[in-house]
């Protein structure tokens, strides 16, 4: 699923692992992850290798090994309703039909976490949906991909400091093709 608008979550946290200089490559609990320092703290980036639908497996998993809170869970993900280059942060909701989300609301016990949703855009009228999240960007959509992966940094810096009304209020902008 490498490159395709699904795996848009993993797009983000690996560019924030290379700005951080580290490599998401330890395994662990179905997971690849590293530890990092994102400002003060301290923190684990994670990506889980089950199916996206399973996803809540290990994520609950380094959650009950790190004794991880479910509102010091920040979850990065594709989201289809917002177009690409947009980003919506929340810190709770439902999973809005996305099962890898649904996995996590199932494990975590809660739907009261943050997250940071990155738009992929809406399937075109009469693509199957799985073939539209499962399929690659073009080259516009990729460039508004990388400039929505830089502000999902900088917005996951915020929230990560605490900051989560200002990542809010500075990244939850609409932005036009």
């Amino acid at each position: 699923y490498v490159n395709t608008r699904h795996n848009a979550g993993f797009y983000v946290v690996e560019k924030l692992a290379y700005e951080l200089g580290e490599d998401i490559s330890e395994r662990k609990y179905k997971g690849l992850f590293a530890k990092v320092r994102i400002g003060n703290e301290k923190a684990i980036i994670l990506e889980p290798q089950t199916y996206m639908n399973n996803s809540g497996e290990s994520v609950r998993a380094f959650m009950d090994y790190f004794k991880i809170e479910a509102a010091d869970v920040i979850v990065v993900y594709d989201d289809i309703n917002l177009e690409p280059g947009n980003l919506r942060i929340r810190l709770k909701g439902s999973a809005g039909g996305h099962n890898g989300i649904k996995s996590l609301i199932a494990h975590m016990g809660t739907s009261d976490f943050p997250r940071v949703k990155v738009g992929v855009g809406e399937k075109p009228a009469k693509m199957d949906l799985a073939d539209h999240v499962l399929g690659r960007f073009g080259d516009t959509d990729k460039k508004l991909l990388d400039e929505a992966a830089s502000d999902a940094i900088e917005a996951i810096k915020l929230m990560v400091d605490g900051q989560y009304d200002t990542a809010m209020n500075r990244y939850n902008t609409k932005k036009t093709k």
